[in-house]
């Protein structure tokens, strides 16, 4: 099953840098206030790596679909 945004959020501390290694412009002082919101995450994300929020979005579902293989395979 792809994990999802609640699954990654309960865990942020320890995904944060999972997140970080695959978009690179996250900036850590602005850990905290990016869990609150997918929405917001997903448009800090497009404003971050100059891409629309519809790119934002797509690659941040493939960023949950490659941890929730991960996962699986972890399991």
């Amino acid at each position: 099953m792809m994990m999802n945004w609640s699954e990654l959020t309960q865990n942020w501390a320890q995904a944060f840098p999972r997140v970080k290694s695959r978009f690179p412009q996250l900036d850590e002082a602005d850990a905290p206030f990016l869990k609150l919101d997918r929405s917001r995450f997903e448009a800090y994300l497009a404003e971050k790596h100059q891409l629309t929020l519809t790119e934002a979005r797509e690659e941040f579902e493939d960023f949950l679909f490659v941890e929730s293989l991960g996962r699986e395979i972890a399991d």
